[in-house]
């Protein structure tokens, strides 16, 4: 058997699939955040309980209403996405002026809540999300059984990532949106509903999350606690990243990814805090973060 370290080759590129698979809804969710925090300067906390969401809309399109996984892939982040909307208008609008620790608070009590009623509807066990069948089963790439879906997992996640990215970074809608962010009366001076394009960002990171929950349905059983077991992971790869920053979580939610899934090879009892010690370096060696902007 091909060795690499003193380990077989086939566990030792398994585990980093795992960690790309991983670092794929790390970078997903933590864009999202990063969206938002960087956008309208809210710790979005409800961010994993609508990852979650977006997965049970698309079983729930499925089961209810026969909408298959592609077609679920578009609605879902626009059904929750739309629900974001009603959140943004209804409660966190009411947040911009105040201090932080107000909106983390809201949030984590809509979590909760979202939760909650997921938790008194399907119980914690959850429900399965069938693989679509084109792309079930796995390719041999010599030296290692590729599952096709997980694979399709990691390429999703790239191309929206870089999406997300090129539409901040790259487009006037980005640079209007980051000037809005900068100097909100000055841009709605020009003409421009300020408001209105806040509104529609909170909602365009709520979409990202329930897009993120949708590819993970067919991986983990769509349950109540999924958000909840991202979330925590997620901010401590939003906080390494730097707070904000867009390139930061992709990158930063990839490498962690990979991290961890290699750690699991070389020192398994170490995986489950290895992005924690990560944090607490980069913390005391760059607290702004890796790619963030010192105050």
């Amino acid at each position: 058997m091909f060795m690499i370290l003193g380990y077989p080759a086939p566990l030792l590129f398994g585990q980093l699939l795992l960690g790309l698979i991983n670092g794929a809804f790390y970078a997903l969710l933590s864009l999202g955040l990063a969206v938002i925090f960087g956008m309208l300067n809210i710790v979005n906390f409800a961010h994993g309980a609508l990852f979650m969401l977006g997965a049970f809309v698309a079983w729930g399109l499925l089961n209810f209403l026969g909408i298959n996984y592609w077609a679920a892939l578009i609605l879902a982040p626009l059904i929750v996405g739309f629900f974001g909307v009603i959140l943004e208008k209804t409660l966190i609008s009411r947040l911009y002026k105040l201090d932080h620790l107000y909106g983390l608070l809201l949030t984590f009590g809509l979590a909760l809540v979202i939760e909650g009623l997921a938790r008194n509807e399907f119980g914690s066990s959850g429900v399965p999300y069938p693989i679509p069948s084109v792309l079930q089963g796995a390719t041999n790439l010599g030296f290692m059984f590729m599952p096709i879906y997980r694979g399709w997992v990691v390429l999703a996640s790239a191309i929206m990532c870089l999406i997300t990215w090129l539409i901040i970074e790259k487009t006037s809608i980005g640079a209007t949106l980051r000037a809005a962010t900068e100097n909100a009366p000055l841009v709605q001076a020009f003409g421009i509903n300020v408001p209105r394009m806040i509104t529609l960002t909170y909602a365009g990171g709520v979409a990202l999350a329930a897009f993120a929950g949708v590819l993970a349905a067919p991986i983990y059983s769509v349950n109540p606690n999924m958000g909840a077991n991202f979330i925590v992971t997620v901010f401590a790869v939003v906080v390494i990243g730097g707070m904000g920053s867009i390139l930061g979580s992709i990158v930063t939610g990839f490498g962690l990814g990979v991290i961890e899934g290699l750690t699991k090879v070389f020192y398994p009892q170490g995986s489950s805090v290895v992005i924690f010690v990560v944090m607490v370096i980069v913390l005391l060696v760059r607290p702004a973060g890796l790619f963030g902007k010192a105050a």
